[in-house]
């Protein structure tokens, strides 16, 4: 799953660093990008989106969604 999350509190590389870890204790294989101006981080994952976040928010990043990618369940009959 690819999640597009808004981090407002996150500054800085220390802070992608400290998010990307967060995110990789949950699932080691997930891929993480930072964009620090935007505050937007890409995360590959097979970790449901409830878990990445509270695994963030418990590193001291509070999260909010900014789009989730993948199949609409609503068009996939």
């Amino acid at each position: 799953m690819n999640l597009k999350l808004t981090i407002p509190s996150m500054a800085c590389s220390a802070c992608a660093d400290t998010i990307t870890k967060a995110v990789q204790n949950l699932d080691p294989d997930a891929k993480v990008q930072a964009d620090l101006p935007t505050k937007i981080v890409d995360i590959e994952t097979q970790s449901a989106e409830t878990e990445v976040k509270s695994a963030i928010a418990a590193a001291g990043y509070p999260v909010k969604s900014k789009e989730k990618e993948g199949i609409n369940p609503i068009l996939n009959d």
